[in-house]
């Protein structure tokens, strides 16, 4: 026997599974959490740099520089 000869012997029961699917899966999408944005923890690293006599433009230009070459 196949599918369809199934189908058009017991209508019903195809009707009442499309209706048990369309069912569930509706409150299964309803009831799924949704996040657009996920929560990441990114590591974060914070470096204390300290050269006397420096200005601070000098500072900035140099560590920067060096540390991001890295």
């Amino acid at each position: 026997m196949d599918l369809v000869g199934i189908a058009l012997r017991r209508p019903y029961t195809f009707v009442v599974l499309a209706l048990l699917i369309l069912i569930t899966g509706t409150l299964a999408a309803l009831r799924t959490p949704v996040d657009i944005f996920p929560d990441i923890r990114i590591p974060v690293i914070g470096v204390a740099w300290q050269y006397t006599g420096l200005s601070p433009d000098e500072m900035a230009g140099r560590i920067t520089t060096l540390t991001s070459a890295c």
